[in-house]
């Protein structure tokens, strides 16, 4: 299995860790000297106190942690946060409250999972014509209910 380097940036932060021994995505905490507090409505960068160096042709993907988003309405704002290969800055995790409620996130909560994946970056032609498919030109439901 290949490995990743994280540099700690602050003391206090944590490496991220896997739920499970088959879990796709690792768990990010945050790093904070004290809590925050995030009203309904907002948006908040929460640190993780970490840099990774994600290998050459792949991206670290953020995702919601599902009972996060699900039990406390709390998810990144930008739904999939993506950190580049070339990226050696600290992981922030922008938070969205989508709940009624204000949530407090405190040192070491678990706020976001990374999954680490493959990136094909094609170049860009301009083409005068595609190639035909079935589906052609059909947009959102064109395929059914």
């Amino acid at each position: 299995m290949e490995k990743i380097n994280v540099k700690l940036l602050r003391s206090g932060a944590q490496l991220p860790s896997y739920g499970s021994e088959e879990a796709a995505g690792a768990d990010l905490y945050a790093c904070l000297d004290e809590d925050v507090t995030i009203s309904p409505g907002e948006t908040k960068p929460v640190p993780t106190g970490i840099a990774l160096e994600v290998p050459r042709n792949c991206a670290g993907l953020v995702y919601a942690r599902s009972g996060l988003a699900c039990k406390q309405g709390l998810a990144p704002a930008n739904k999939v946060g993506v950190i580049d290969s070339d990226y050696r800055g600290e992981v922030l995790v922008m938070l969205h409250n989508h709940s009624s409620e204000d949530r407090v996130i405190s040192h070491g909560d678990r706020i976001a999972q990374i999954v680490i994946t493959p990136v094909f970056t094609p170049g860009f032609i301009q083409a005068e014509d595609l190639s035909c498919t079935s589906r052609g030109n059909g947009g959102f439901g064109s395929t059914g209910k």
